[in-house]
């Protein structure tokens, strides 16, 4: 039950981080490429693969953290779904060089992200 009460937290602030990093990202960038998504999917996979290391590998850390912060925080923070709705949508307005560059990047990007991620842990 403790696990899912601090997923359920970790989902509220990973949420408002995702909502605020997003809109600041558009307001600084425009609508017209889904920058806010990918944002937030290269940085959410660049922690996902440094806490996951740091969590299994260096630090001793209870479930409940874990569970906080890689299921509930970057569960909610990084965002699959819309990316693929984003994506979708480019495809039905007739952007179809954005929709395929938006799945090579945010999928090639991200992968490199937890890559990124790992390496930082490791070299704690």
């Amino acid at each position: 039950m403790m696990q899912a009460i601090a997923i359920a937290g970790g989902g509220a602030v990973g949420a408002l981080m995702r909502f605020y990093a997003a809109n600041g990202i558009y307001a600084w960038l425009g609508r017209g490429f889904p920058y806010g998504t990918l944002f937030v999917n290269i940085t959410g996979s660049i922690a996902m693969g440094f806490l996951y290391i740091l969590f299994i590998d260096r630090l001793q850390v209870s479930p409940e953290v874990r569970a906080a912060l890689l299921v509930g925080v970057l569960g909610a923070f990084t965002t699959f779904s819309t990316f693929s709705i984003e994506t979708l949508n480019l495809m039905e307005d007739g952007e179809i060089t954005k929709a395929i560059l938006n799945m090579l990047l945010s999928v090639s990007l991200c992968v490199i992200g937890a890559w990124v991620g790992v390496i930082a842990g490791r070299l704690l």
